[in-house]
């Protein structure tokens, strides 16, 4: 018989996971808590079923490149564009502050300089994992706190490199010098970068030619080559393979087919995913941690309060509002998946001893099992802390000056469209943002732009809140917008309110906190294809309106209850049974024109009726069947939808071709 290596360790992992998961999910705890705990549970610190966690390893490391992967596949390269201001200043920041910081405490602490510049390696990096994963589930990706955590997250990725190429000197085994592996690296950097320009062009093609022949399989195969074989390139020049990854993922983002490729290359994310989490908490040795509770859980506390109060510092210097800052620092403040590749790297160096190992791996985990926590927690802890915010804006430039004005909460997609069409009407606006830069921009463009956070008081005051006449929230922060809508509504009771929201189960909230109209962009994405198909059936106008309304009807309950929506179904079967109205315009090419009612014979033809014709202005309804068409004419038929599609097809193809010459 063979033996198929890893195929115990496999059945444990999923079968262990399967059950905790279970668990996790009835107890409303997070997927990400019930892999570390299985971790904990099955490994050679555990009931030991696993004992081997070399095995798991190799795993994770694929679950690694596969995370960063999926990112970069989220990531255009217009997006990055749009961090980057986060990624090349708050990011140097907030890495730069913690290395000091820790480095300094640690020197303190009777630590050696290179160990403690160490120690401050581990401690600056987050997890993109966890927090990415948090932030997208509760639909806060493009919440100003989620694009400045993105940003920091993605300048710590690219920092793993650097830093694994500098363990060996700060542990006194590099074998060159510091200008050999500078060469080193600057040469692998520059050999990546010529195949990364050749690839910007080459990996859409690539993937339009295998999109052609319709094989699903070979989009698949063609992704995860291309995945793989970057991580390869970038490992084989000394860089981390989940930095090719990353990489790949960008490039395949320019694709049209990308998102076919995020749908089949997801699981794989998923499962090597969890099996690196897994591997992080079997590193925890359990003795150990019942053994110095207390020194874990100082050290953990001070790592989590430490980070938090950095990245607060860094997005407040970055004049991002303190609500902001403090919903952000929370979400950083846990330790990344990253700092275990660069613990198990030092450890293999000697730069850390078996207890300090230990140590920070039990305090680093245990960061990572708050951090939900924290999420959740964190709206409160800000509302708790801000007494006052310091706003470095003049509340004289707005109250006083607008008057029954439009306000406008995000300058977005949705806040641009908006002003645009508020500027053509000539209708008084005024936009509020939390994003310094777009701000800046769009101010420098003209716009009637202020920075402020419409969750507070004092800034919905200096935006003429009590003049205004409608309040427009664009924005994706949902406890923002909750708080914003309950304050607007108190300060002035006769505003009206429309809210924008991706969460379904907000739109009570949003009602229940004063919200006059919730647009739910899911829904309103149904109800467009309705009202086009209805129309490409040739419903007539009033009836598509008439549905269209009834689907917005008291919060969409139509299409959130299903079993309710008989009354539509009956509308558009009446409407079709009674047959429906169409017109069609006839142009100088068209051999209708000149011929009369009769001599079209259309209802013959089709069984369509032509109850009017309309010339300029004037319509002639129920037009004798001796009147000639003239070019210009648009005629109204009723039928059914067959007879209509028929009379269509007929009269498009009585369009006049050149006749060929006669023999």
């Amino acid at each position: 018989m063979i033996h198929i290596p890893y195929l115990f360790d496999l059945v444990v992992l999923f079968g262990a996971s399967t059950l905790v998961i279970a668990l996790s999910h009835r107890l409303r705890v997070p997927p990400l808590v019930g892999y570390l705990l299985t971790g904990m549970l099955v490994g050679p610190h555990g009931l030991a079923l696993i004992d081997e966690t070399e095995h798991v390893e190799v795993f994770a490391e694929f679950g690694v490149v596969f995370l960063l992967f999926i990112i970069g596949l989220e990531l255009s390269v217009e997006r990055i564009k749009s961090l980057s201001q986060v990624i090349l200043r708050g990011g140097p920041m907030q890495t730069g502050m913690t290395i000091a910081m820790v480095a300094a405490i640690s020197m303190l602490a009777g630590v050696d300089i290179l160990h403690s510049f160490y120690y401050g390696f581990l401690v600056a990096l987050s997890s993109t994992a966890i927090v990415l994963k948090l932030y997208s589930d509760r639909r806060e990706i493009e919440a100003p706190q989620g694009r400045i955590s993105m940003g920091i997250l993605l300048f710590q990725d690219f920092m793993i490199v650097p830093m694994l190429l500098l363990i060996p000197f700060l542990a006194g085994t590099a074998t060159g010098s510091p200008s050999d592996v500078l060469v080193k690296f600057g040469s692998g950097l520059a050999v990546i970068s010529v195949v990364f320009v050749c690839a910007w062009w080459m990996v859409p093609w690539l993937l339009h030619k295998l999109a052609r022949t319709r094989i699903r399989e070979l989009l698949v195969i063609g992704s995860l080559f291309l995945c793989l074989g970057a991580a390869l390139l970038t490992e084989h020049f000394g860089f981390s393979a989940a930095l090719g990854a990353f990489v790949a993922g960008i490039l395949i983002s320019r694709s049209p087919y990308h998102h076919q490729v995020v749908a089949e290359t997801m699981p794989f994310r998923d499962v090597f995913n969890s099996i690196f989490f897994i591997s992080v908490g079997m590193l925890l040795q359990l003795r150990f941690v019942a053994e110095f509770p207390l020194l874990i859980g100082v050290v953990a506390l001070g790592l989590l309060v430490l980070k938090a109060v950095i990245v607060f510092v860094t997005v407040y210097l970055m004049k991002y509002p303190m609500r902001t800052a403090i919903i952000t620092a929370l979400g950083l403040a846990q330790i990344g998946e990253f700092s275990f590749v660069l613990i198990r790297a030092g450890y293999a160096q000697g730069l850390i001893n078996e207890q300090a190992y230990q140590t920070v791996i039990a305090a680093s985990v245990m960061t990572m099992i708050l951090t939900p926590l924290l999420f959740v927690l964190a709206p409160r802890i800000a509302a708790r802390i801000i007494r006052k915010h310091d706003v470095s804006l003049d509340k004289s430039e707005a109250k006083g000056v607008l008057k029954n004005h439009v306000i406008v909460v995000g300058f977005g997609l949705n806040g641009k469209h908006l002003v645009r069409v508020l500027r053509s009407t000539h209708t008084s606006y005024l936009v509020l943002d939390l994003d310094p830069l777009r701000v800046q921009k769009a101010k420098a463009a003209g716009e009637s732009v202020m920075f402020g956070d419409a969750s507070r008081r004092d800034i919905l005051e200096a935006a003429g809140i009590e003049q205004a006449q409608l309040v427009v929230f664009a924005i994706t922060d949902p406890k923002a917008v909750r708080t914003g809508i309950a304050l607007a509504r108190k300060l002035n009771p006769r505003i009206y309110q429309i809210v924008r929201t991706r969460q379904l189960t907000e739109i009570e909230d949003l009602q229940e906190c004063g919200a006059d109209e919730v647009i739910a962009e899911e829904f309103e994405t149904s109800i467009e294809i309705v009202t086009r198909v209805l129309a490409r059936l040739h419903v007539p106008g009033n009836i598509v309106r008439t549905e269209s309304r009834l689907l917005r009807a008291g919060g969409y309950s139509m299409l959130r209850e299903p079993k309710r929506m008989k009354g539509i179904s009956t509308t558009v079967a009446k409407a079709l049974e009674k047959g429906l109205t169409e017109s069609y315009i006839l142009t100088e090419e068209h051999e209708a024109v000149g011929k009369t009612i009769e001599e079209l014979d259309l209802r013959r033809l089709t069984g369509t009726t032509i109850i009017a014709v309309v010339r300029g202005d004037q319509p002639v309804v129920s037009p004798p069947p001796d009147i000639k068409l003239n070019r210009g004419d648009i005629l109204v038929l009723v039928g059914s939808h067959e007879a209509i599609e028929s009379a269509f097809d007929l009269l498009d193809k009585k369009w006049n071709v050149e006749k060929e010459p006669q023999e």
